[in-house]
């Protein structure tokens, strides 16, 4: 089930691309003899929902369908592979950015009175926007999340990897030479973004003598990475119902987010003023010391250590 599952990062609903049925035969071939009705009410003891149809995707070709079941099933089998090896696999996005200030947050909490806060939510009112990336350690189960002040660019998104490996990720594994990230098709982490490409190589695997494999998921399949139903559903949640008046707030209720399967998060404040709108000469592409896999190579990559160039005296 944990490569079927995908969730909502806002309220933590979670569903899964397998049918009761199916999971049943599978339990049988296990010598487990349950019926579906029977793991139908399992999965909404693990806060599985039926979910209605929504008409909001576009009829794909069978190539198209035939080519996302691919692109997970070959995420699995990596997933697996870096569990074994004791390398690190990190499930990254940007959570929804929000306004630094008195204003309404959705949800609710028990209180003896209500929060007040603005009538309107102007966001010239705002002390600062916070823009949180968050970095999901899947076999550690631990969430390090960095909020921003400027601007969610590739290069702000690989600092705070970059960051994660030199506070928590070095030390938790010490032996590990390649890393495995897990993240969206589009935004500061997309799979076209030149510049997310050129940050990783030069600010992970240069900087630091890692390899770093990306796999991007297909389009409209955001909600199946990890990240989203296991740690910003869960802030989602701890911060519900009350007013994100500051970034000390904000930074404390990340923090402070745990689960009853042993999370744990950390948060950072990242002051530094991201610009956008770089543009990545061809140049810098074509030095990228960076190997496509044979397997969607326009979503799956691997980027190695270049050599340095030793200086004649």
């Amino acid at each position: 089930m944990k490569h079927e599952t995908a969730g909502d990062p806002m309220t933590g609903l979670k569903w899964t691309r397998k049918t009761t049925q199916r999971i049943a035969d599978e339990l049988s071939n296990l010598g487990i003899n349950v019926s579906a009705s029977c793991v139908r009410r399992l999965l909404k003891q693990m806060d599985f929902s039926l979910r209605v149809n929504h008409k909001k995707l576009s009829l794909g070709s069978q190539a198209d369908q035939d080519e996302r079941d691919e692109q997970f099933v070959y995420i699995s089998k990596l997933k697996e592979k870096f569990a074994r090896a004791d390398n690190p696999t990190l499930s990254v996005d940007t959570k929804k950015k929000e306004w630094v200030g008195n204003f309404k947050n959705n949800g609710t909490a028990w209180n003896r009175d209500p929060h007040l806060v603005g009538d309107h939510d102007f966001p010239s009112d705002a002390e600062g926007v916070a823009i949180s990336y968050g970095v999901y350690d899947m076999l550690a189960n631990q969430g390090s999340v960095f909020v921003g002040m400027s601007c969610d660019t590739a290069e702000f998104a690989v600092d705070c990897i970059e960051r994660w490996w030199r506070y928590s990720g070095k030390h938790l594994y010490q032996n590990a030479d390649h890393l495995l990230l897990l993240a969206d098709g589009g935004g500061s982490n997309g799979v076209r973004n030149r510049a997310w490409k050129v940050n990783l190589q030069e600010k992970i695997c240069d900087r630091h003598g890692i390899k770093v494999t990306v796999c991007h998921y297909p389009t409209g399949a955001s909600k199946w990475n990890p990240i989203e139903h296991r740690l910003f559903s869960e802030i989602s949640k701890n911060w519900a119902g009350r007013p994100l008046d500051t970034y000390e707030t904000i930074l404390n209720y990340i923090r402070t987010t745990q689960t009853q399967t042993g999370l744990t998060v950390k948060s950072y404040l990242m002051k530094k003023t991201y610009d956008t709108g770089i543009k990545i000469p061809d140049e810098a592409m074509t030095a990228l010391s960076l190997r496509p896999h044979k397997t969607q190579p326009h979503r799956n990559y691997t980027l190695k250590p270049r050599k340095r160039l030793s200086v004649a005296s």
